[in-house]
């Protein structure tokens, strides 16, 4: 069986959020319909797995299932069920809201501190926004440790006065994001 086609995966993770979305119970059957019909066409079906303040989309062979179950008996590779985050604190779907929160942090860090620590809570912004879609003050010591050890370096070509500041103006970041400048 070929694997799930990009625009098959696209269109099930659109459908799910419309379904969510939709206030009228008919119209998020309706869109579930058609993002079944359209998994089934590949031998796939789909589940939301929901979790604390997450939910995830995960797309599977239609062959792992058993009485209505995942049975683990029939998983010969795990690699083959897709997942996408659908709701979250960091689902693309926040990702403007996230943007307009780690702009004002930046601008904040700017306007207190000066350029230099402003140009890179901004660089710091860009990594945390685009490759993990959640706020600033919600990146982990190691999201930190990886803008520091290979993003900074290597997208941001910082000045030296920047190379000075950095772990400066993650201090001034963090202590303002706390304070919620938007």
């Amino acid at each position: 069986m070929a694997e799930l086609p990009e625009e098959t995966i696209e269109e099930a993770t659109r459908l799910t959020k419309l379904a969510r979305r939709a206030v009228d119970p008919e119209e998020a059957s309706a869109y579930r319909t058609r993002r079944a019909r359209s998994l089934a066409e590949h031998g796939f079906t789909a589940r939301v797995r929901e979790g604390d303040a997450t939910e995830t989309l995960v797309l599977h062979p239609t062959d792992w299932v058993g009485d209505g179950r995942i049975r683990t008996d029939r998983i010969e590779d795990v690699d083959r069920a897709i997942e996408v985050q659908v709701a979250g604190p960091e689902s693309p779907d926040d990702w403007d809201r996230v943007e307009a929160h780690n702009r004002a942090v930046a601008r904040a860090v700017r306007e207190a501190h000066g350029e230099v620590h402003g140009e890179n809570a901004e660089a710091f912004a860009d990594f945390i926004g685009n490759h993990y879609a959640k706020r600033i003050d919600d990146a982990t010591p190691s999201e930190r440790e990886e803008f520091l050890a290979e993003y900074f370096v290597r997208n941001v070509w910082p000045s030296e006065d920047q190379k000075d500041a950095i772990e400066r103006s993650l201090e001034y970041v963090e202590r303002l994001a706390k304070n919620d400048p938007d």
